[in-house]
């Protein structure tokens, strides 16, 4: 059985390396904030830095917020590459962040030179997801990597693809961030627009999840968006950031992407107004300002505090 290390156990990182625990795997633990009580007690081991993961494991995952902390985890004093320089192991890292498919291919190209193997394997499916194992993961990597690491990503996801060669599943995480952020904010405005027209918003979503505008989206965000509870399952700014790296690749590849564009400032918006922490559902809130509408009676500034 193969010794694992995992970085990054935040909202989505901690029960994802609780499955892992969970399959049998021997984990090594390393987070920033500090390895929950919960997963030692399962087993996993705390280490103190992802030199230290990079000694131990031979398979390494990462679950961190933003591109530079990939870097920071990867290249960094102490970081993973200063616990792979003279081992003669071929370990396989795995950064199931979301991030730059620019900077990817960077990082793996680095890996690679210091004869280890990369995948980028970002998920979609929220802080529900990554509870029940149901994650869609979505990764770049050769085949034969894909291969090795397969068994152990089904023990955290539903649906897995091999998207193609290191970048492409950042490439399609970023497409999933784009239709997952315009159809958060097409729920709010049809809702919106519902409340302001005189109709009760709970049995407009009811009536819509029976026909053709049915979505996980509108199920999950809109059922949190009339309740005006906005505890994090994926928080606004990690939403913006993910939005802020399609526009910059767009930009690059010389294409316009209006919608993503506006939906982007809505949630900077959110930011402006103390939002960067609340659920990406809470784009409703900037909406109903620009509305002067609230969809529900419930007080909102005292549900977001």
């Amino acid at each position: 059985m193969k010794n694992i290390g995992f970085i990054g156990l935040g909202i989505m990182g901690k029960p994802m390396a609780e499955h892992l625990i969970r399959g049998g795997y021997k984990l090594f633990l390393h987070s920033r904030s500090g390895v929950p009580e919960e997963l030692i007690n399962q087993g996993g081991k705390a280490c103190s830095s992802p030199r230290e993961i990079a000694r131990n494991a031979e398979i390494i995952f990462l679950m961190l917020p933003d591109t530079p902390d990939v870097e920071k985890v990867l290249f960094g004093d102490n970081g993973v590459t200063d616990g792979l320089t003279g081992n003669s192991t071929k370990k396989i890292i795995v950064d199931m962040s979301s991030i730059s498919p620019i900077e990817t291919k960077k990082f793996a190209a680095r890996i690679n030179q210091l004869g280890c193997d990369y995948a980028d394997a970002p998920v979609s499916g929220g802080d529900v997801g990554a509870k029940n194992a149901t994650l869609t993961i979505m990764v770049g990597a050769t085949e034969s990597v894909f291969e090795k690491i397969k068994p152990l990503l089904s023990l955290m996801g539903q649906t897995i693809t091999l998207v193609g060669a290191n970048g492409a599943g950042q490439i399609c995480k970023i497409a999933n961030q784009i239709m997952v952020a315009l159809t958060i904010e097409a729920a709010a405005e049809a809702l919106l627009f519902a409340s302001k027209a005189g109709a009760d918003p709970t049995k407009v979503r009811q009536a819509l999840l029976g026909g053709f505008a049915s979505s996980r989206v509108l199920e999950v965000h809109g059922n949190r968006m009339i309740k005006h509870s906005f505890d994090p399952g994926f928080r606004i700014e990690l939403q913006q950031k993910d939005l802020a790296i399609a526009l910059a690749c767009a930009s690059d590849l010389g294409i316009s992407l209006p919608n993503t564009a506006m939906t982007q400032s809505l949630y900077t918006a959110c930011i402006a107004h103390g939002g960067a922490k609340w659920d990406n559902s809470a784009i409703i809130y900037i909406l109903e300002r620009l509305a002067n509408h609230q969809i529900t009676d419930i007080d909102p500034c005292h549900v977001l505090n």
